[in-house]
């Protein structure tokens, strides 16, 4: 089903990641497939390996959010702080976006790289080069936040030129 799954996506032009990848060995495997992304190492040899290979680390935010894995696999805050982690994605839970972004500002120092990690560097691995950036001609919304307690609170939303929250 690889070989398949690996041509189809290329037919159609979708964003592959590989899944759960847990050995230098996966990781070389999909490297092989052309796979440039690797969605939820499971490992910190693994996360090494991607970073080794030019492969982008996604990780859910319920793990960064949660200090964890559910099963017992690698922590995205551990990997974000070794420097191996590019993409946060939400995972089941697209509300702890935001505040992943804070929590990855926290460890990083750093609240634009931790902006890019959940809009721009997603955006353009998927191939969505109209989105994830405010620019002309980009699909954008803009948030205002107020920090409650170290929590990120949503204030207000603008989309295009229009306040709708």
């Amino acid at each position: 089903h690889e070989d398949g799954t690996v041509a189809a996506s290329a037919r159609l032009g979708a964003a592959l990641a590989s899944h759960d990848d847990t050995t230098a060995d996966h990781v070389a495997r999909s490297k092989e497939l052309g796979i440039e992304r690797a969605e939820f190492p499971t490992t910190f040899e693994a996360a090494e390996a991607c970073r080794d290979k030019g492969i982008q680390v996604i990780m859910g935010a319920p793990n960064l959010i949660r200090g964890g894995s559910l099963s017992g696999n690698v922590s995205a805050g551990d990997l974000a702080k070794a420097d191996l982690l590019d993409i946060v994605s939400s995972d089941y839970v697209p509300s702890l976006l935001l505040s992943s972004a804070f929590r990855l500002a926290e460890i990083w120092d750093d609240l634009p790289k931790a902006m890019r990690t959940v809009s721009t560097t997603p955006a353009d691995a998927t191939g969505l080069s109209d989105r994830g950036r405010l620019r002309a001609a980009c699909l954008a919304d803009i948030l205002r936040i107020r920090m409650l307690d170290g929590v990120p609170v949503l204030r207000a939303v603008w989309r295009g030129a229009e306040q709708v929250g």
